[in-house]
């Protein structure tokens, strides 16, 4: 492709729909809340420990990561041992379940998150189906000692670097997929409270 075919994507794909995406932005109303928000913060009572962010976080990764792990073994082998991966159907069929698992288990726990009376559900709601890509991380590590028969210095470093970026990317996946259906599953929910 070289670099005229990176410069001509850049100048005729990238910044016309950046132009294209800032016109549809400006023309649209604003996002409004279904409720009245109150200026003034609540006071969030003392939380159990169960209901600690790094506890939670930690925990919610791991059912997303449990609903897809098994295929992460047949990736990983047609990636680094040169086996042919075949089952692409397969493959979509796990990653709409691994979505799926995410959007849910984001939305249990922003429910009991607000049923703690915790309102601060933004980032975590993020940070729990995106923790899934710690576990694939990790995993990738545990398939690195006992998979791989790797001694070279820069072999490893190149490894852990495209483990390191595939994590990053399930991480911004999975957690992009939390946030927007905790998102509007809190929208729902205050959207269909009445106040008077």
């Amino acid at each position: 492709m070289g670099l005229v075919g990176l410069v001509a994507l850049w100048f005729f794909v990238s910044v016309p729909l950046v132009f294209f995406g800032a016109a549809v932005g400006y023309k649209r109303s604003p996002i409004q809340n279904p409720q009245a928000v109150s200026q003034i913060p609540r006071f969030i009572p003392e939380q159990k420990w169960h209901m600690k962010p790094s506890v939670m976080v930690m925990c919610a990764g791991a059912v997303p990561f449990g609903a897809a792990f098994i295929e992460l073994y047949f990736i990983l082998s047609s990636l680094w041992l040169n086996k042919f991966y075949y089952v692409f159907g397969f493959f979509a069929i796990v990653f709409c379940i691994l979505i799926v698992t995410c959007a849910e288990i984001s939305v249990v726990l922003t429910y009991f998150q607000l049923c703690y009376e915790d309102y601060r559900w933004w980032w975590r709601a993020f940070l729990y189906a995106g923790s899934s890509g710690i576990y694939m991380f990790l995993y990738s590590a545990y398939y690195f000692l006992t998979s791989l028969n790797i001694s070279s210095p820069a072999s490893m470093i190149l490894y852990f670097s495209y483990m390191a970026i595939s994590s990053y990317s399930l991480f911004i996946v999975t957690g992009t997929v939390g946030f927007l259906s905790s998102w509007v599953f809190v929208r729902y929910i205050y959207s269909t409270l009445k106040v008077d």
